[in-house]
């Protein structure tokens, strides 16, 4: 199995940004999706998920109402719109998929926020 994302880059505050996570390998629909970030000097922390049972989605709360999350089962696509971007929303996000069985990393990709 393996995810890739994409859509990462340079945005100033306030802005928005569309991020990509494409599965392959793996039966998308029977995955949840989530994405974790890690800043600088920092640990890596969720920032939301979208469960496959039941279509349910979580947010951190330094994300709520700013961030969603969504998933196009035929494209395998789960993206992350970022809304009202501030700093400390810098960080490499990385897409999860997760089953009973195993889970998938993907590389990262690079949202950098700056003024």
């Amino acid at each position: 199995a393996q995810v890739v994302e994409s859509g990462g880059g340079l945005v100033q505050t306030g802005g928005s940004l569309r991020l990509s996570c494409t599965a392959s390998g793996l039966t998308f629909n029977q995955y949840t999706m989530a994405w974790f970030r890690q800043g600088p000097g920092k640990e890596r922390e969720f920032v939301a998920s979208h469960v496959h049972k039941d279509g349910s989605t979580y947010y951190a709360d330094s994300v709520k109402g700013r961030f969603t999350i969504s998933r196009d089962i035929a494209k395998n696509t789960v993206y992350l719109q970022m809304n009202n971007l501030r700093l400390e929303d810098t960080a490499v996000y990385y897409c999860n998929a997760i089953s009973d069985y195993d889970t998938s990393w993907g590389q990262g990709t690079q949202v950098t926020v700056s003024t």
